[in-house]
């Protein structure tokens, strides 16, 4: 059972991604409700990413190229938490969740292995915040200081502000592109 005074240093240890078996259909349903219940018990640091892995399909049509999105893998939603009696509640109980993938009753958490199958980096850790001061280590930026708007940690990209010549300039980035100031 893990404390409610959880560290941050903590949760990257604590949490790891489950899979939940949902109805099929309910994959964006399941989601939605789930990131509302979590902003509304204020429990983030518990339940920190949902995600349902999705892949562009190009098809030819009488000649026409057609992208579409579809699920990777249709009724499952992949949840980063960390597993104690008030989060496994919090997601077992969403209307269109069978359950937890696992054994019996006690849910397997997906090991490195499974998760770069998926293409899930576990090991990335957002160390900066919106309005973070940062610089730019790659050309054409580099060395520039710049101010992180806004963090799009599923692409593991941010978008910032740069000073140029006296304007503003928006910039967007992977992680790897910055480092805090």
């Amino acid at each position: 059972m893990a404390s409610d005074n959880i560290s941050e240093e903590n949760v990257a240890d604590l949490s790891h991604w489950y899979v939940v078996y949902t109805y099929s259909g309910y994959e964006n349903k399941v989601k939605a409700t789930l990131e509302k219940i979590v902003e509304n018990r204020g429990i983030q640091d518990k339940i920190q990413e949902i995600i349902i892995p999705m892949e562009e399909e190009i098809e030819i049509k009488d000649g026409k190229q057609k992208t579409s999105i579809k699920k990777v893998f249709p009724g499952y939603v992949l949840v980063k938490m960390i597993m104690n009696d008030e989060t496994w509640y919090v997601v077992k109980n969403i209307k269109g969740v069978f359950n937890f993938v696992g054994v019996g009753d006690k849910p397997m958490p997906l090991t490195e292995k499974e998760m770069q199958s998926l293409g899930i980096d576990s090991l990335v850790n957002v160390d900066f915040e919106v309005g973070d001061n940062v610089r730019i280590t790659t050309e054409p930026f580099y060395n520039y200081p710049a101010v992180i708007e806004e963090i799009f940690k599923d692409k593991k990209r941010v978008k910032v502000k740069v000073s140029m010549f006296g304007r503003e300039t928006t910039v967007d980035l992977e992680f790897n592109q910055i480092q805090k100031i």
